[in-house]
Parts: C-alpha cells; sequence; structure tokens
C-alpha cells in the first residue's frame, strides 16, 4: 500500500501559500500607500485654478489664528510656549498627508490639553519639582536619582511619552489589536457635551490664576475645581492690579469682536483677527512700560527659534503613563471623527473613520519624537477653516508655513506678552463649551434620561476630574441604555379605520378594537432583563393574568355549555376573585369572548433563550385559561430562533402556531378560527401566510 503524499506536500503548499501572502505586485503597493497616504490620491488631481485661492486664504487665517493658541494652550498643559507651536505645526503636516476630512483641523485642543496638564503637573510632584518653579526657570534637578533636567526639560519631557503612547493606543492598540475603534460609538452626543461643559469650567478654574496674576499651587485629582476656587478666593488680597486690568481690557475688546464676527460670518470674506491683534498690541504695551519689573507682571519669557534635535520617549514613564493615556486617547479619536463625518456629510464626500484613527494616532506618535504633546482636532480652528473657504488638506500646510515662520524668526518677539492675555485666549475660545449650558432645558424637554447622561457626566467632569468624569459619565449612558431597553414601552394596538394598520390606542384617536381580540406591542428585544417586566406588563395591558385565572379554575368545576362553568369561573367579574388569589397590578380579568392574543414582534430585535422561554410560557399559561396566543411582524433572526426553540412543535414541546408575516393575517386567522369553532371546522379551511 502506499504511502499519502499529503505530509510530503505540505510543507511545499504552506511555503507556497506564504509566498502568495507575502508577494506585493506593483499595483497592490500603489493601492496601499494611497490608502495609508490618500494625499497621493488627491493631489495629482488638484485644481489650482478653482481650490488654490480658498485653500491659501483659509490657511493663512487658521494659521495667524493658531498662534496665539498655540502659546496658551501650551500654558494650560504645562508647557513651555514653544512645545505649543512645536505641535500645531507637525501635526497641520501630518494629518494633511494622512487624513481622508478636507475639513478638520488638527492642533492643540483645550480639553486634551487640559488633560495632558493634569498628567504632567502629577509626575512633576511626583519627580520632586515645586509648583511654585516657572516653567522656563532653570531649577533643581529631579530629585529621585535621575539625570540632571530642569522643570521644563521634564514636563516636555512627560508630555511627549504621553503622546507617544496615546499615538500608539490609538494606531495599533485601539484599531489594530483589540478593534476598539466601536468605544467611539458610547460617546454618545450628550455625554461629549457634557463633558466638554465640564471641562470648560474646569480650563476656566485654571485660568483664573493668570488672570488675578496669583501664585498658587495647581490641584489635581479629586475636587481640584472646588480647592482651586478655594485658593482663589483666600489669596484674592494679593491680586496683581496690572494683570486683572490688562485682562479685563483684554475680554471687554476680544468677546465683542468675536460675536460680531460670528454675528456676520455670511457677510465678511474672513473673520477678523482680534486675538492676534491683542496678542500684538499688549505685547508691544508690555515690552515698552516693562511690566515685568515695574508692576511684577508674569510674562511668557524667552521662546527660542528653530528646531531641537529629535528625541526618544522616556520608557521609564510608561507604566505611569499607561492609564492615563486611555481617555485621551479614545476622547482624541471621537472628536476628530466626529468632526470630520460632520464636515463630510455637509460638503458631499466620504470620511473614512479608520483611516481618521491612523490620521490622528500618527499626529500623536509622530510628534513625540520632535517634542510634541497629544492632540485632536479642534472646534474652532475646523469652524475657521471651513468657514473661509477650504477646500483641501493643502491649506494645513499653508497653516503650517505660517508656523514655520514663528518659529524661525518671529518667536523671541513674544517674550514680554503677559501670560494673562493668554489665559484671556484660552477663556473666550470656551465660548462654545459654555454655551451648551442654555440647552439643557431643551434636551430636558426632549429627553429626559439624556439631559440626566448631560448633567451627571458635566457634574462628575467639574467636581471631580475630567478622567472620572468620562468614566462616570460612560457608565451611566450605559445604564440609561439598560433601562430603556429593561422597561421598554408596551401598548395595545387597535385598526385604523378603512386599513390594514394597527396602531397604538393610547397614542392615536378613533381607532377601533378588534372584538375578541387583543393586540399587544413590545417595543424592545425579549431578553433575560426584561422577561419579568414582559410578563407583568402583558397582564397590565390585557387584563389577563394567568397564574390568577389557572388557580380560580382550579377551584372551580368546568362546564363549557354554562356561563357559569368553566367560563364564570375563568373570566368570572373581578369580585368573585377577591380573597382567593392576589392579581397582578392592573390586571384584571377579560371579558368571555376573548378568544386570542396578538403579540406584535416587529420591534424585537432578537430574543435569547430567557425570552423564548418566556414566549413558550406565555402560550402554555394563557391556553390554560383559554385564550390563543398569535404570533406577527417577526423577522428572520426572530423566527430562526423560534424554529430552533421548539416553537410550533419543531424541536420542543411548544406546539404554537407558526408566526405570521403582519398583523392583519393574525387577525383574519382568529376571527375565521373562531367562526369555525362556532360552526365547525373544516380542514384545510384556514390557510394563511404563517411560516418560519
Amino acid at each position: 500500500m502506499e504511502l499519502s503524499p499529503a505530509p510530503v506536500l505540505m510543507p511545499t503548499l504552506m511555503v507556497q501559500g506564504a509566498r502568495g501572502v507575502c508577494s506585493c505586485s506593483r499595483p497592490a503597493l500603489g493601492r496601499a500607500l494611497r490608502r495609508l497616504f490618500p494625499v497621493l490620491e488627491w493631489l495629482p488631481r488638484y485644481d489650482p485654478r478653482a481650490q488654490l485661492l480658498g485653500d491659501v486664504v483659509s490657511g493663512l487665517l487658521v494659521g495667524i489664528v493658531a498662534i496665539p493658541q498655540s502659546i496658551s494652550y501650551s500654558i494650560l498643559a504645562n508647557q513651555d510656549p514653544i512645545y505649543g507651536i512645536y505641535t500645531n505645526f507637525f501635526c497641520s503636516i501630518i494629518y494633511a498627508a494622512t487624513a481622508t476630512s478636507r475639513h478638520a483641523c488638527v492642533g492643540s485642543f483645550g480639553v486634551l490639553c487640559l488633560m495632558v496638564g493634569q498628567s504632567v503637573s502629577r509626575h512633576l510632584q511626583m519627580a520632586g519639582y515645586g509648583d511654585s518653579a516657572a516653567l522656563g526657570a532653570n531649577s533643581s534637578s529631579a530629585r529621585n536619582g535621575t539625570e540632571a533636567c530642569d522643570r521644563s526639560c521634564y514636563a516636555i519631557t512627560v508630555a511627549l511619552s504621553l503622546s507617544f503612547l496615546v499615538g500608539l493606543y490609538q494606531v495599533r492598540i485601539l484599531l489594530g489589536v483589540f478593534q476598539l475603534g466601536f468605544v467611539a460609538v458610547y460617546l454618545s452626543e450628550p455625554l461629549l457635551g457634557g463633558f466638554v461643559t465640564g471641562s470648560s469650567l474646569t480650563i476656566i478654574t485654571s485660568q483664573m490664576k493668570h488672570l488675578l496674576g496669583l501664585k498658587i499651587p495647581r490641584h489635581e485629582g479629586v475636587g481640584s475645581f472646588i480647592l482651586t476656587w478655594l485658593d482663589l478666593f483666600r489669596h484674592i488680597g494679593h491680586t496683581n492690579i496690572c494683570d486683572l486690568l490688562t485682562s479685563l481690557v483684554a475680554l471687554a475688546v476680544i468677546v465683542p469682536v468675536k460675536e460680531l464676527n460670528e454675528r456676520y460670518k455670511e457677510r465678511m470674506k474672513a473673520p477678523f483677527p482680534i486675538e492676534l491683534l491683542v496678542v500684538i498690541v499688549a505685547t508691544a504695551i508690555s515690552h515698552c512700560f516693562d511690566f515685568e519689573r515695574r508692576y511684577a507682571a508674569a510674562v511668557c519669557g524667552d521662546i527660542p527659534t528653530g528646531f531641537r534635535r529629535p528625541t526618544l520617549p522616556d520608557a521609564s514613564l510608561f507604566p505611569s503613563l499607561a492609564v492615563d493615556a486611555v481617555p485621551i486617547a479614545v476622547i482624541g479619536f471621537a472628536m476628530t471623527v466626529s468632526l470630520a463625518e460632520i464636515f463630510g456629510k455637509k460638503h458631499g464626500y466620504a470620511v473614512r473613520a479608520n483611516q481618521e484613527m491612523i490620521a490622528i494616532g500618527l499626529c500623536n506618535l509622530l510628534p513625540s519624537f520632535f517634542y510634541c504633546f497629544a492632540s485632536s482636532a479642534a472646534l474652532s480652528k475646523t469652524l475657521l477653516k471651513e468657514s473661509t473657504g477650504s477646500q483641501t488638506q493643502l491649506s494645513g500646510l499653508v497653516t503650517s508655513l505660517v508656523l514655520l515662520l514663528v518659529l524661525l524668526w518671529i518667536s523671541p518677539l513674544f517674550y514680554s506678552l503677559q501670560t494673562s492675555i493668554l489665559g484671556v485666549v484660552t477663556i473666550v475660545n470656551l465660548r462654545g463649551g459654555l454655551r451648551k449650558l442654555r440647552d439643557a432645558p431643551r434636551l430636558w424637554r426632549l429627553s429626559k434620561l439624556d439631559a440626566a447622561v448631560w448633567w451627571v457626566t458635566l457634574l462628575c467632569s467639574t467636581l471631580l476630574s475630567t478622567e472620572l468624569g468620562l468614566l462616570l459619565g460612560v457608565c451611566f449612558a450605559l445604564l440609561c441604555l439598560v433601562l430603556r431597553t429593561q422597561r421598554p414601552r408596551a401598548a395595545l394596538l387597535g385598526r385604523v379605520s378603512g386599513s390594514e394598520l394597527y396602531e397604538d390606542q393610547a397614542a392615536y384617536k378613533g381607532l377601533g378594537s378588534i372584538a375578541n381580540v387583543k393586540i399587544f406591542r413590545f417595543e424592545s428585544s425579549l431578553h433575560y432583563a426584561n422577561k419579568d417586566y414582559f410578563r407583568t406588563v402583558l397582564s397590565q395591558r390585557t387584563g389577563v393574568d394567568p397564574a390568577l385565572h389557572s388557580r380560580e379554575g382550579s377551584q372551580a368545576h368546568p362546564d363549557t355549555t354554562s356561563s357559569e362553568g368553566f367560563w364564570g369561573a375563568v373570566f368570572g367579574c373581578p369580585k368573585q376573585a377577591q380573597g382567593r388569589a392576589e392579581r397582578a397590578p392592573g390586571a384584571c380579568p377579560p371579558s368571555p369572548d376573548v378568544h386570542t392574543l396578538i403579540l406584535d414582534c416587529g420591534a424585537m430585535q432578537f430574543i435569547d433563550t430567557a425570552g423564548l422561554s418566556v414566549l413558550k410560557d406565555t402560550l402554555s399559561d394563557y391556553g390554560k385559561v383559554g385564550v390563543r396566543v398569535l404570533l406577527a411582524n417577526c423577522n428572520p433572526l426572530v423566527r430562526r430562533r423560534l424554529r430552533e426553540g421548539g416553537w410550533a412543535g419543531q424541536g420542543g414541546s411548544a406546539e404554537g402556531p407558526p408566526p405570521f408575516h403582519c398583523i392583519h393575517d393574525a387577525v383574519r386567522f382568529a376571527q375565521q378560527s373562531a367562526d369555525k369553532q362556532e360552526a365547525g371546522p373544516a380542514p384545510g379551511d384556514l390557510n394563511f401566510q404563517a411560516c418560519l
């Protein structure tokens, strides 16, 4: 007998299969590169005549606005101003090459800067750096045996290591390994709205010390919001009058002009860059009158020019930063994809969510080697970019050129810029988050559960911490989702006159009831969490409690020929049941001529094993009291579960009739079945569209 050649051929087949998988033709490589770098797809088709002017104008305006925001958000992230400019410069280039969105603008974002600053501040305290040390000052080295590194150096080391982890999570962990891109689905609009508003309140609180010129410690963790305000009131007597007056004047100038920009944005070709103008004027005044020396005003200090040599993240910080990076990665991805999809839908082009995750991940991963902190799409700059005529991501490259000029030549001119002005710029750009407070009454009228999610997330993000607020907000939102499915709406249906449609009798007027038939709709899937509620609400709506009537029937003497016999015992008046069995809340015996209960399963997306068991028990229990149970409007998944679970006598003992495709067929079947039962049924007479 010859041996089978299969063992000999197996290694050869495996090698050939591996070669087929690993081989890469030139067209396949080109498609892969175009998919990873969408710029290779749209740049060859770029039309300069139709698109260049809009991209250049939009890129210049966004770059002008990004200059003061980059510096102010650096302070929020507990970094030197130069690192904010680095972040916006590199992110603009990388996102332009890798994104599918034409309008989203990636860079420093207030909420993420707040979360980065909290993590950096905590690690500075762990390393032994005091809160009183200035960011740019050459303070003492770390006190835990680390190499010599001043406070500013250690702060950016923590921030870039955190950015590396955030990018790694977004590119590889969330998308590649665990496929957790769906996590953003659970960040509902009320949850994100409450989180952004709560974070905005926290950011405003953190900037108040700059507006007042106070030197108070930065609190982190649970209760930091309240502790910061207590410190502000405790040290209010040490307010720097120069910083306070400068802040008030800047607010009085910036806020009205930005309101006018928004009110007349349809008439204006471009918004007036009031923030940059205020920054330039305030810097000039502070330099001419020497506010730093004469009034002890806090200023930005020396901002170097050029680029630093690339560096590597500090791997020793990864264990302590791993948890901090998770909410930053999720929020950054959610904000970027949300903005990209909003403007993609508005302008009629497709946005690939997975590619956007790769793009924002690369915007955090690669710039971390060039002294940048975590970033995401920013709402204010994205709105500005879209409203000023941006056509493609070429506008992002124009923005990066504007920031390059600042990095190479202009940045030292901001030495005398007061930090109070930067605080004003930060606060003014949070108006969008604060305006969501006005939407709370409208949200309460639309959905009380959504309003509860909004308020819980806002309060937790403000009073506890941003990370805990996000976590508790997601948990509470999921709890509300469970409650909605655990106690869904249920209704009795009536027939629309002159049609085959059936609707909720409580929601519509003029619906006709079907004689001898009850039609019940359960507006949710049927599963283990709501099976008990299904039983209860079914008894309440139909007025039939099978357990009650079965006990009553066992005490009576059935007599199908007399109204005082079986039917009298089962469907007698409520007074006859008193003292013998306790009735379900709201349930009362039906009239003697009710013979059929139709369950509308149109809203049931699925039923689990517990739901199937409840349906079988319903069929059995109601059958014992003389009520036939029919199913209608079952989708294919539910019909398959019924068939596999033994409904209609297949694979089990339920022996229920097959489900009907529509309610009207079930009603006709019930009526003709009752008529045939009275007149004597003829075999084969009842042939309706009931099938599994």
